[in-house]
Parts: C-alpha cells; sequence; structure tokens
C-alpha cells in the first residue's frame, strides 16, 4: 500500500476569514476620515459661531456617510466575489471547507513500488492479470514520470457477472490506499448520482464525485461503475437528455477534467486525479465515445481451478480452520454438477461468509 501523497490546489475557491461587516467596516472608514480631518497631531478643535468648541462628529457631513457606504459595500461585494463561493448559500459555502489548503492525492514514489502493488493485486486474483496489467504500466509511468499523483488509463472490464470485477477494483483501491465511490448504472440516474444536479431541479443535489472528495478529503478516488452498458437515460420537463456518457466524457479527458465545474456547487475542480474503472457484461451497448476514451479488455469466465485458489487464498485470510476451507471446495463442486457451470465469484464470497459465521459460533458444552 503506497502512503505517500501530494496535495494539490484542488478548488479556485479562496477561503478568507473574519470578513467584516458593513456596519463596522463603515464605522473603521468614518474614524479614519475623523482623524485625516481633524489631523490630530497638529490641529486643534475649532470654536464654531457662537463660541462653543467644535465637536469632531461635526466633521463628517451626511454626504461623507452616503459615500463611505457606498465604497464599503464595494469593497465587500468585491471581498465575497473574490472567494468563488458568494453565489452559494451559507450553509453550502460552509460544506466545501474541508477544500481549505487543498487535497491529497495518493502518490508512487518509485517503479519498484508500482511493482511491488501489482504483485501483490495479482497473487490475490491472477486471473485478472489483464486489468492489473494495465494498472501497473500506469504506475510504473506515474513513478517515472515523476507525477504529483498517480494515474492508469480508465478501464471498461467486460465479463459474465460474478467473476470479480467490481471487487478487483475495490482490491486495487485498498492496495494504493485511495477511496472508492460506487455507482449502479442500472439502478439510479447514474449521470445525476455521479456528478449531482444544478440547482433548479427538485433532486438538485452534489454528486457522488463531489461528495466523495469532500467526505474522504482526498483527489484521487478510485470511481467504480457497474453495468455501465446498461445506464439509461434522464429527461427533463424541458425535454433536455441527460446521460451518463455525457456526464463521463469530460471527466475522462485529462485537460477538461482538471476544471470541472461541480453542476451543484458551480465551482471549478480538479477531478484529473479520479481513476475509473468500469464494468459491463458485454460491449453491446457500450456508447463509441466511452469506448474510445478507455481500455476495454474481455475477460473470461472463472474455472474451477481459479475459483480454488480464491477460497484458498480467501480462507486463509479469514483464519478459517482446514475443514471449513475443505467443505467449501466440497459444496462447490457439488453446485457445479448440479449447475452444469462454475458459480460466480460473488455466489463463492457468499458462501465463505456463512462458513465464517458458523466457524465462529460458540459450542454449547
Amino acid at each position: 500500500m503506497t502512503l505517500a501523497t501530494t496535495t494539490i490546489p484542488f478548488s479556485t475557491i479562496k477561503f478568507i476569514d473574519n470578513i467584516p461587516r458593513l456596519s463596522d467596516l463603515t464605522e473603521r472608514l468614518t474614524q479614519k476620515l475623523r482623524e485625516i480631518r481633524m489631523d490630530l497631531t497638529n490641529r486643534e478643535p475649532q470654536r464654531v459661531a457662537d463660541g462653543t468648541p467644535e465637536s469632531i462628529y461635526d466633521l463628517i457631513t451626511d454626504a461623507d456617510t452616503a459615500r463611505i457606504r457606498r465604497r464599503a459595500m464595494r469593497y465587500l461585494e468585491r471581498l465575497h466575489s473574490s472567494t468563488g463561493v458568494q453565489h452559494l448559500p451559507e450553509r453550502d459555502a460552509a460544506l466545501l471547507t474541508p477544500l481549505r489548503g487543498g487535497l491529497p492525492v495518493a502518490r508512487i514514489e518509485t517503479e519498484h513500488e508500482a511493482d511491488e502493488i501489482a504483485a501483490a493485486l495479482h497473487a490475490e486474483m491472477p486471473w485478472m492479470a489483464p486489468a492489473t496489467e494495465v494498472v501497473w504500466h500506469g504506475l510504473r509511468a506515474s513513478a517515472r514520470k515523476e507525477l504529483p499523483g498517480l494515474r492508469f488509463d480508465p478501464l471498461v472490464l467486460v465479463g459474465s457477472p460474478g467473476i470479480g470485477k467490481s471487487f478487483w477494483a475495490r482490491r486495487l483501491a485498498h492496495h494504493l490506499g485511495v477511496p472508492t465511490t460506487s455507482i449502479d448504472a442500472t439502478g439510479e440516474p447514474a449521470a445525476f448520482s455521479l456528478v449531482g444536479a444544478q440547482r433548479g431541479w427538485s433532486s438538485a443535489a452534489p454528486g457522488k464525485l463531489m461528495q466523495t472528495a469532500l467526505r474522504e478529503r482526498h483527489a484521487g478516488p478510485i470511481v467504480i461503475i457497474d453495468e455501465v452498458e446498461k445506464s439509461g437515460n434522464v429527461q427533463s420537463k424541458q425535454g433536455s437528455r441527460h446521460t451518463l456518457t455525457d456526464a463521463l466524457l469530460p471527466l475522462l479527458e485529462r485537460m477538461t477534467a482538471e476544471t470541472w465545474e461541480c453542476p451543484y456547487y458551480q465551482i471549478r475542480v480538479d477531478m484529473s486525479w479520479t481513476n475509473w474503472v468500469m464494468t459491463a457484461n458485454s460491449q453491446w451497448g457500450l456508447p463509441a465515445p466511452l469506448i474510445s476514451r478507455c481500455v476495454v479488455l474481455d475477460l473470461p469466465d472463472l474455472t474451477q481451478a481459479q475459483l480454488q485458489f480464491f477460497v484458498e487464498e480467501q480462507g486463509a485470510k479469514r483464519g478459517l480452520p482446514r475443514l471449513a476451507i475443505d467443505a467449501t471446495l466440497e459444496a462447490i463442486e457439488r453446485r457445479m454438477a448440479a449447475a452444469g457451470r462454475t458459480p460466480s465469484l460473488r455466489t463463492v464470497s457468499r458462501m465463505l461468509d456463512r462458513v465464517e459465521l458458523m466457524a465462529q459460533r460458540p459450542v454449547l458444552q
């Protein structure tokens, strides 16, 4: 797992502490004008027509007061505009506080570190070697170019359900020490779930991409999008169409991702260090613009030997006794004989969960 990080200026927001109130600023400017006019070091108060001493308050006219207020208002308007969040309600502006000072991204310092991460991931899931190899080359290039963060080509992993595509992505995030966020393209309005909805929509809210950056205080998560080929469209009452592909394309291009604008907060942020792993059950339905920006890998189904390797490896990690591991392998063989096909990794994981639960139960004496 990589522990090195670099802090990047994630947003253009300017955080200003203790912005003065209009009344306080007006009073300060008024007092300064009095001091200038009195020239306190050289001038004594004059006597007015009736012989009474001149009051310092008589030095400021109503016109002066109006001019001071106008200047104070212009100053505060410019000050608020310079923050970049002047258009937001106070509550939403406060939610952006984690962006103060920038956000970290994980960094690969040497090519040897990239080799170790790829080797550890391959040892866990050797059947995902094509995907691991793409990431490996990306990590080595990041180290070789001395990039402040790590990058690899956006991936679309195509294969049967349950071969471990999403599990592999989560294990990759674990080894890289970066957060993840997941989107089910079939179970939610994927475009809005990813990037959010702008104000004016009834469902206006920030998307998972921005929420992850704020919650995890990290600018380089791995975004996992499951069954990307099945994502639908969202159409507004005005007839405009919103697709997941439309939302993804500017984020997959590094140059446009550097100045990506969050639809909800309407601020520009650097999403170019986000890495993408998308899964699909087939290439049918994948839009051509998406394919052109990603590495699309066709992954084979799991073999019995690979499933056995997974059970052995996961059983050892969970601390299962040998008897429990053997019983799981026998159950898999029976299931294969009955169904005529290899069970999915998801099914095997559930079997291991049940075995682990049973192994942890106390024994009655």
